[in-house]
């Protein structure tokens, strides 16, 4: 198994598309929130949709069931405003670094919520995602 997780809470298919090129890219499939931690991670990469300008459900709990001391983490996610993923990402990385873990870095771009963002994430969006996964694997 690798030390490298992505994991994603992504109801309309968004944030997903970003899990899976930020996986591409670093050579990882996108796992399962359902499943536990597996202990050899060391490096996660966690995203979610923006929801009221909070991360979805599973992934809160997610993070309130587990415990992230001495594990590396990037966080990415979508939403259908800049102000909406800064806040959301903000409270995930608050309660991450609550759980001890050492917060890496984010990522967000704009995601197609009804008539606003058609055609997001594009192909630039994920190009960054690629981009910023390999950023954050330089980092120690």
């Amino acid at each position: 198994m690798t030390d490298i997780v992505v994991l994603v809470d992504s109801r309309g298919g968004n944030t997903r598309k970003v899990a899976e090129a930020i996986a591409e890219e670093l050579g990882v499939t996108v796992g399962d929130l359902a499943v536990p931690l597996p202990a050899e991670a060391k490096t996660l990469f966690l995203g979610s949709g923006t929801y009221g300008g909070k991360p979805g459900g599973t992934m809160k709990e997610f993070i309130s069931y587990n415990e992230f001391s001495g594990r590396r983490v990037a966080l990415f996610g979508t939403s259908s405003s800049s102000e909406g993923a800064k806040k959301m990402l903000d409270a995930m990385a608050g309660d991450l670094t609550a759980k001890g873990a050492k917060v890496l870095g984010n990522y967000h771009c704009r995601g197609k919520f009804l008539f606003t963002n058609r055609g997001h994430p594009d192909k630039e969006d994920l190009e960054n995602a690629r981009t910023f996964a390999k950023e954050m694997i330089g980092i120690s």
